[in-house]
Formats: structure tokens, C-alpha cells, sequence
């Protein structure tokens, strides 16, 4: 049985980082926020977007992702609601990907609101990856062209660092990436992951 090792980390922590160095090491990964943009073009997905927040969120029938991330981030509620079209479609997308990687003893499934959704009762392993919170501001702001003040907004959504690493087999500090990525490989030792020796 193939064992689910959670990714996860706050905004800015660099965790996708982490799971593309899993990858190179022979482990599948699976990124949930990716896997959920594209779920979110499918027409029956827009139709209940579209029931719950109106056309407001659209722009000649194109889901305009900027301005209901803008709505979410700003009201837990409505936050609640998006996650709640969401999250069952991605744990199906998940499934029906996971029977294909049968073959392995790990896969990794990097998700940002592992805790928040729930999902990581479903993992074997939780890894949080980390980092200061000065270094994750200056990171999304240069990643996503945003403000100080938006970003921390986004991180007031999500757990708080110490919640996450309490509940966490591993944590992975993530301000030296070389360090980062030795930390990865001690993981993998430790669980007796083979990795490609790249």
C-alpha cells in the first residue's frame, strides 16, 4: 500500500520548492493548488462558483481567479464555501492519480491548507516546511507582485507556524535552500525512500 506523505507550509515558505526536490528524488508528487486551478476551469466547477458568487468573480464568462482569491482572503466564510466546491473534486482528482502510483512505497501531496482542510488525516507522514516570516513576505511579494498588507492577510487564513509544527512528523527549515535540500535527503534516508542519485 503506498503511504501519502503531506507537504505542507505557509504561504511563502517555499513547499512547492520542496516537492519539485522530492520529485527529482524519485518521489511522485501530487500539488494539490495546482491540480485545483486546473479543476476550476471544468464547466461544472464554474457553474457553482458562479451559483455562490454571482458574476462578479467573471469576466466574459473567464473566472477572474484575482478578484475572488481577493473576495476569500478577506472573508473566512466565503473562504469556507469556495474550499467546500472545491475540496471533494480535488480528493477525487487525487484518488483516481493515486491508484496509478501503486507502484511506489511514497508519493508526496503538497497542499498549502493540509491542516485547515482536514486532509492531513489521510496522510501517513505531515513534513512543514518553513521559514521566517520576513523571508515569506519578501518572497510572495516578489512572486506575486502584492503588497505587505495583502500577504498578511493571506497568512492571518492560515494555521499559524507552531500549530502546523506541532502536528508534524518533520519539519524543514527552509531559508538556506542547499540546507533545505540535505534536510529532504535525511528524510528520505530515514524512511528508507531508494532516491535517484541526481
Amino acid at each position: 500500500m503506498t503511504k501519502i506523505i503531506g507537504l505542507t507550509g505557509g504561504i511563502g515558505s517555499g513547499k512547492t520548492t520542496i516537492a519539485n526536490y522530492f520529485e527529482e528524488k524519485g518521489v511522485p508528487v501530487y500539488i494539490a493548488d495546482d491540480e485545483a486551478k486546473k479543476i476550476m476551469q471544468s464547466q461544472y466547477i464554474i457553474e457553482q462558483i458562479k451559483t455562490v458568487f454571482g458574476g462578479v468573480v467573471f469576466e466574459n464568462e473567464v473566472l477572474n481567479r484575482a478578484k475572488l482569491a481577493e473576495i476569500v482572503f478577506n472573508d473566512s466564510e466565503k473562504l469556507n464555501q469556495l474550499n467546500t466546491i472545491i475540496h471533494p473534486a480535488v480528493k477525487k482528482d487525487f484518488e483516481s492519480w493515486l491508484q496509478k502510483k501503486q507502484n511506489y512505497d511514497y508519493i508526496v501531496y503538497e497542499a498549502a491548507i493540509l491542516f485547515e482542510s482536514g486532509r492531513y488525516k489521510d496522510c501517513d507522514i505531515v513534513i512543514t516546511v518553513t521559514a521566517p516570516e520576513e523571508v515569506r513576505i519578501e518572497r510572495v511579494i516578489k512572486r506575486d507582485k502584492t503588497s505587505k498588507e495583502q500577504v498578511l492577510s493571506r497568512m492571518k487564513m492560515q494555521w499559524k507556524e507552531e500549530e502546523r509544527i506541532a502536528k508534524s512528523n518533520f519539519v524543514i527549515f527552509n531559508d538556506n535552500l542547499k540546507m533545505a535540500k540535505e534536510e529532504v535527503v535525511k528524510i528520505l534516508k530515514i524512511l528508507n525512500i531508494k532516491q535517484n542519485q541526481s
